[in-house]
């Protein structure tokens, strides 16, 4: 069993009493996809759609906002209203990487807020459990994210494609979203590595950066991130076993 395995019964999902803003970044090129995967149909409707209608049945999120590129602010907004997410308080133009986008949404949260939930918008498959789990683990440590054991041997190489190191699976985590903060946290993290220039491919190492910790909640195979073609068939098939939900 891994460590993951065995962290995931340290948290329970339950609601905290703290107002918390998800961010859902939405901004992305989808480069690899070959055309916005955020707004493909799964199901009968956008992708977006599965995701947004998760954080709204999810108590423990207060606030929504959608960070997307230009073209598509206004698909966005029809899609809130027409799917009925009423937590969303802005649908607002992202940056050019990651890090913008993520740093102009936590910039844009409700005075209100005293935890940030940072969201790909490309998970669709999150869980209100799971969204529990993470933000109550926030709530209790000041950051937390989830994430799941490598079912593969992983490898590290030198920049000549050379094996350095092989660790062992067991101390290996594939990280998910939605990673969650204490507001203040992640607002001056996310600002520091602006300011550094930092090209990052998640928001917890902004944190990180800064010598905060983040504790690991145990994530769930489901929730896939959809980056490539052959994902979308894959998440029709998790649609299927969730009787189309």
């Amino acid at each position: 069993m891994s460590i993951i395995d065995n962290i995931s019964k340290m948290f329970k999902c339950r609601p905290t009493g703290d107002f918390c803003t998800a961010v859902v970044l939405a901004a992305g090129n989808s480069q690899r996809m070959g055309k916005d995967k955020i707004l493909m149909p799964i199901g009968g409707k956008p992708v977006i759609a599965h995701t947004l209608e998760a954080l709204e049945r999810s108590e423990c999120i207060n606030e929504i906002i959608v960070v997307t590129k230009a073209e598509s602010l206004q698909e966005m907004a029809d899609i809130c209203h027409d799917y009925g997410i009423s937590k969303t308080s802005l649908v607002i133009l992202g940056g050019k990487t990651r890090l913008e986008s993520s740093l102009i949404g936590v910039s844009h949260a409700s005075n209100k807020a005293a935890l940030i939930a940072i969201h790909d918008g490309a998970r669709p498959f999150i869980t209100e459990n799971l969204i529990g789990r993470v933000v109550h683990s926030a709530d209790e440590h000041g950051a937390a994210a989830p994430a799941v054991s490598s079912t593969d041997t992983v490898r590290i190489l030198n920049a000549k494609g050379a094996v350095t190191q092989t660790p062992s699976r067991d101390l290996v985590a594939l990280m998910q979203t939605p990673q969650v903060f204490n507001a203040q946290m992640i607002k001056v993290a996310l600002t520091k590595a602006y300011e550094r220039g930092t090209n990052l491919t998640d928001d917890c190492s902004a944190v990180e950066a800064l010598g905060y910790k983040v504790t690991v909640v145990a994530g769930e195979a489901d929730n896939i991130k959809l980056t490539t073609a052959r994902d979308l068939y894959i998440a029709e098939g998790i649609l299927a076993e969730r009787g189309g939900k």
